[in-house]
């Protein structure tokens, strides 16, 4: 399938791994150049032929300085995927509400929900000079918020709300804005020796392969499988495309039927 994509521009967050790295790599097959951002350039990113920028966007001004870098490269946008996100490997998030101190949220802001607006924010002048879109990538932790660290949990359900208003706002500019929450997914948050899935197998006295092994069962995931981060790719670069032209103000779950909700 064609997805009219050849010769657009893109700017992809958190890319360095995971599904950052996944869209880098669908986007660039489908013709579209890129700049893909991250706090450090893996071998595996600069591998993919993309422009790496290296940005710390939890800061003020790094989202800012990020658009202007990738405007400078590229000469214009047509597609801003935020899909920045996680934590603090240092931090641990197993522990209840009363053990998360305010440092910790002001992080779990920074990285999974401010760093996106602020991009979205510098972004959209020229999104909307190009009657480009945005894509979230949020979580289905927003959605059952018990599944993940709370404040994790609440900065993606802040995200997510921010999806659905902004596009209500920037639709009549021709300026589409989808979200994308996937369930759990095969990335470093649950399968880095020091994420997030180490620590809750530790904290279950159980063995970190033994709790991902079941973790698709424990999620309700009828697939039996965790997501691919390609799987979660080619929604991002569909949502992107001019074939979804009719699709924004939308939350896509990607989870296997995790969620059970309607």
């Amino acid at each position: 399938m064609d997805l009219q994509l050849t010769g657009k521009t893109a700017l992809v967050t958190g890319a360095s791994r995971g599904i950052g790295l996944a869209t880098v790599t669908a986007l660039l097959a489908e013709g579209v150049r890129v700049v893909a951002a991250a706090r450090t350039i893996t071998p595996e990113l600069r591998a993919t032929g993309a422009r790496g920028v290296a940005v710390d966007l939890t800061t003020a001004d790094g989202p800012a300085r990020l658009v202007d870098r990738a405007l400078a490269e590229l000469g214009g946008l047509d597609l801003l995927v935020n899909n920045v996100g996680g934590g603090d490997a240092d931090a641990n998030w197993t522990g209840g509400f009363l053990d998360v101190t305010d440092q910790q949220w002001s992080d779990a802001f920074d990285v999974n929900f401010f760093a996106s607006v602020r991009t979205a924010r510098a972004a959209l002048p020229h999104l909307t000079e190009a009657r480009g879109a945005i894509v979230n990538v949020s979580s289905t932790s927003a959605r059952t918020p018990h599944a993940g660290p709370i404040a994790y949990s609440t900065a993606k359900a802040a995200l997510t709300a921010f999806g659905k208003a902004l596009a209500e706002e920037v639709g009549p500019r021709g300026v589409r804005v989808n979200t994308v929450s996937p369930g759990p997914v095969r990335t470093a948050m649950w399968e880095s020796p020091d994420g997030y899935g180490a620590q809750l197998a530790a904290s279950l006295g159980v063995p970190h392969a033994q709790l991902l092994d079941g973790l698709p069962g424990t999620a309700g995931m009828v697939t039996g499988r965790l997501v691919d981060p390609g799987e979660v790719a080619a929604l991002v670069v569909y949502l992107g495309s001019p074939l979804a032209a009719s699709m924004t103000g939308a939350d896509h779950i990607i989870d296997g039927n995790s969620v059970k909700a309607v």
